[in-house]
């Protein structure tokens, strides 16, 4: 067998690199998540050894110990301990056991810090990895194999639609419900990296193209279009669940108080205080689509997410409202009703379905590939 040089093995390499198709996005991708931003300065603890670079003079400093130092940045400047720039600094761990605590979460992957107003940290790491700490915050990491596999390949989908045009912005994704919820790529639970890597590189995607696939709680019998979105592909046109009626976000009831409705009114500039909330139209699933409120002075006519976003969305559950009695509402499902519903994958993965079949189920039309 013939071996080749060290130079011909990196010639034959960027060759390969350079004539992959334009614009193909690969599961070493490195995200970047925003896991702090603070008017005031942000403390970081290390448990070993670390690397700060200077994205300006690309100068390197090695701090040898475990330990905690500040970083604080202004429009112009970042100082991370003693190190500034005007361009920015790279914090990396030495060694791959080690971890950053921030704001009492740990994480593992390379620390960004660029010159903003705000303070802000962004770690950066590969995609396989950041779904090791969405998965058990977005679905619990005791729930059925499949289950976790059909959220490992929904929640891997939504990232890289998420960063398609993210390549200029400071950061990619945040670490909360604004993208996914996301808490340190330290801590790895078993069953979620099962998930994750036995579904590797595998996404949805519609035509060809990745799409956003919404999830949530649950849909309460029948899963809908997004409330946000005024058309829809195939995949988020609503499909009938059956298997979520189990779940704890099944049924639902609250009474809201005047005080929060009265609050709400005010934000959206409703004159008057409330006298009576009516559906005032529905989707083909049943579900309010908008809401209709009379005042003492007028009568307005308003989305039903809004006005539940805007009242509270963790009692007011969902717009699957099945009754109206004064202002004490009952329900079916948790949360916006589009995509996956979480405990119907759950509900499916006891009843012995695949992943697979779980996909099929809440995003009709779309196709597994692999990236």
């Amino acid at each position: 067998m013939k071996y080749f040089s060290t130079v011909k093995l990196l010639t034959l390499f960027l060759l390969c690199v350079f004539l992959l198709p334009a614009g193909k996005v690969f599961a070493t991708t490195n995200v970047r998540v925003l896991i702090a931003e603070e008017s005031s300065p942000i403390s970081v603890k290390t448990s070993g050894a670390i690397f700060v670079k200077d994205l300006g003079s690309k100068k390197k400093y090695s701090v040898k110990k475990a330990g905690t130092f500040k970083i604080s940045t202004t429009a112009k400047q970042v100082q991370a301990g003693s190190v500034k720039s005007t361009k920015g600094v790279q914090i990396y761990l030495k060694n791959k056991k080690d971890t950053f605590t921030v704001n009492g979460v740990e994480y593992k992957g390379n620390l960004l810090i660029n010159p903003a107003a705000k303070t802000q940290i962004v770690e950066v790491l590969p995609l396989e990895e950041y779904l090791y700490g969405v998965l058990p915050y977005e679905m619990s990491y005791s729930w059925p194999i499949e289950a976790l596999k059909a959220q490992a390949v929904a929640a891997r989908t939504y990232t890289l639609k998420s960063i398609e045009n993210t390549k200029n912005n400071p950061f990619d994704l945040y670490s909360d419900t604004r993208s996914q919820m996301y808490k340190g790529s330290a801590k790895v639970y078993d069953s979620v990296k099962k998930a994750v890597d036995e579904t590797k590189n595998q996404v949805l995607k519609y035509n060809k193209n990745v799409f956003f696939t919404y999830y949530h709680a649950n849909c309460g019998g029948h899963t809908d279009t997004p409330p946000w979105l005024t058309s829809a592909i195939k995949p988020l046109q609503g499909a009938k669940c059956g298997y979520c009626s189990h779940g704890a976000g099944a049924t639902w009831k609250h009474t809201l108080s005047k005080e929060t409705v009265n609050s709400f009114l005010k934000k959206n500039k409703i004159a008057g205080t409330i006298k009576s909330i009516k559906i005032a139209s529905k989707t083909s699933s049943g579900r309010a689509k908008n809401l209709k409120i009379t005042t003492t002075k007028t009568t307005k006519t308003i989305p039903c997410n809004t006005f539940r976003v805007g009242v509270g969305a963790t009692k007011f559950k969902s717009c699957f409202i099945t009754s109206i009695n004064g202002l004490t509402f009952s329900g079916k499902g948790y949360g916006h009703g589009g995509g996956l519903c979480q405990e119907g994958a759950k509900g499916m993965a006891e009843a012995g379905k695949k992943y697979t079949d779980i996909l099929k189920q809440y995003y009709p039309g779309a196709k597994l590939e692999k990236i």
